[in-house]
């Protein structure tokens, strides 16, 4: 039997359409460049094009169609086990200080989406993070805990509007959920009503110093020439500090299904268990609601992510009875070393700044990015910056995290380069099979097209090196190491590499 694949649009996506902009040409002058058009690249240009500055976004595909454009929206200050763990690694102050960066990023989006008009979805719900195995509820009590004391209207309960028990929930009230290419679409229009410039299809490869500011090279040659550079690319594509030590990637699944207004559970849901589910709905018409399912959480590279789609499908079919799969799309976040984002200006780079490292909850962090960013910038930095300055580094706190990713990394450089799998010849690849075998002594990644043709690349990611893997669900070649991803043909379609895999003449 033929395994699903994922299919090429999210639900975000494919209910908006957008208007195109064009690619940077020649020389651009702006007072900041801000480099993504995600929701901290957005955020921030508005922030600062609202303060009067002109300012320039450059993205490398579509805004909002990336990272942001396949998220699962949901906008909310609770993040899994967050506030325990701030508590306990830094203190109660850097719990506080973390909340009030989340549940201000929410009540701004809900401020502007009001004062602009923006029909965004915008709904007021709980968020809810449960266990099903007696286990988890201690950790979970300790969790509600964390969370009051830092601010949130936490609480621990067993009562959740979920069709199936579970053993214990820390819910927090008042939490939003939204519909984020609407709400961005609409800040994009408001940008360039403002005197703010968007530019499309413009990878940027380089950046240098100049006369007191800095060039920003895209790939074809042109520049954008900026007193100061916000970089807002999930994963740093110029990384002056190295941050890509600090960052590791994982992925997740995600599934859509319609369901009666009836069976909606009312709120939005995260449990850790079976490699972690999320659930929320969003409004669908008809008396309907479009039931959002994500999960099978995995590192890029990693195998068997076809298998993945299938258990998760499964998943949403027995505990929602929600067989009618309408959408099938993956998400992509990077985790930093202490579990905190790296926001905020680079230290010894005088007017670079950074944001990224979201967790899986780029929503409420990347609003919290611009603002802290564009404050920043007006020499009125919010009190919780510090906790989030990318300069920082805790090594009794961070060392068993680095630890493994940077053993993870090791074994993609080294230990993948020894010995791979079968199949060890590309005869032995099925249609719309991939896999990476030693063709001429040397490791290429080979995938045959649903044609019968032969499509031949070098395995070498060409970020720094390590070994791609195969996505069977998204017929993509991905590096394990920092994210990369890449089509069958090679072409990058994520970074932060910036130049295409190799082609190999084996065809």
């Amino acid at each position: 039997m033929t395994k699903p694949l994922l299919l090429p649009e999210s639900y975000w996506i494919a209910s908006t359409e957008a208007p195109t902009h064009p690619p940077v040409e020649g020389r651009v002058e702006a007072q900041v460049a801000v480099v993504g058009g995600g929701i901290a690249g957005l955020c921030t240009a508005w922030e600062i094009a609202r303060a009067g500055r002109s300012v320039a976004v450059i993205e490398a595909g579509r805004i909002v169609a990336g990272v942001t454009g396949n998220t699962t929206a949901k906008l909310t200050a609770q993040h899994g086990s967050i506030y325990a763990h701030l508590r306990d690694a830094f203190g109660p102050e850097a719990a506080r200080h973390y909340a009030d960066a989340q549940t201000g990023a929410v009540e701004h989006v809900a401020a502007l989406a009001s004062e602009l008009g923006i029909d965004c979805e915008f709904e007021r719900v709980p968020a809810f993070t449960y266990a099903e195995d007696e286990s988890g509820v201690e950790a979970l009590r300790d969790e509600a805990a964390a969370a009051r004391e830092a601010g949130l209207d936490a609480e621990f309960t067993t009562e959740t509007g979920l069709p199936f028990p579970v053993a214990g929930a820390v819910r927090v009230a008042d939490q939003a959920q939204f519909h984020p290419r609407r709400f961005l679409l609409a800040l994009a229009a408001d940008l360039t009503a403002r005197g703010g410039k968007i530019y499309e299809q413009s990878r940027v490869v380089e950046l240098e110093s100049e006369d007191g500011g800095h060039v920003l090279t895209v790939d074809g040659g042109s520049q954008v020439r900026c007193d100061e550079v916000v970089i807002a690319t999930q994963f740093p594509v110029i990384d002056r500090l190295k941050l890509f030590a600090r960052l590791t990637p994982h992925r997740e699944l995600v599934v859509a299904a319609p369901i009666p207004e009836s069976a909606d559970p009312g709120g939005m849901y995260l449990t850790g268990e079976e490699h972690m589910r999320s659930v929320r709905t969003a409004p669908f018409g008809d008396g309907r609601r479009l039931l959002i399912v994500t999960g099978e959480a995995f590192t890029t590279g990693d195998p068997g992510t076809a298998d993945r789609l299938e258990r998760l499908t499964a998943w949403t079919a027995e505990r929602f009875g929600a067989t009618e799969i309408a959408y099938r799309w993956a998400a992509q976040d990077y985790t930093t070393s202490d579990r905190v984002p790296f926001i905020g200006a680079l230290s010894g780079e005088d007017g670079v700044y950074v944001a990224c490292g979201f967790g899986g909850w780029g929503m409420s962090n990347g609003v919290a990015a611009a603002r802290l960013i564009a404050d920043t910038m007006r020499g009125t930095p919010p009190a919780w910056a510090e906790l989030f300055g990318p300069g920082r580094f805790h090594l009794l706190k961070e060392a068993g995290r680095l630890a493994a990713s940077q053993g993870k990394v090791v074994k993609h450089l080294i230990g993948d380069r020894l010995g791979r799998p079968t199949p060890s010849d590309p005869d032995d690849l099925q249609r719309g099979e991939g896999a990476v075998m030693r063709v001429d002594g040397a490791l290429r990644a080979v995938y045959r097209d649903e044609d019968g043709g032969l499509h031949t690349l070098s395995a070498a990611c060409t970020h720094l090196g390590c070994v791609v893997g195969f996505n069977d669900a998204e017929r993509t070649w991905e590096c394990p190491c920092h994210g990369s991803r890449f089509s069958t043909r090679g072409a990058v379609l994520q970074g932060p590499a910036a130049a295409p895999l190799d082609r190999h003449p084996h065809e």
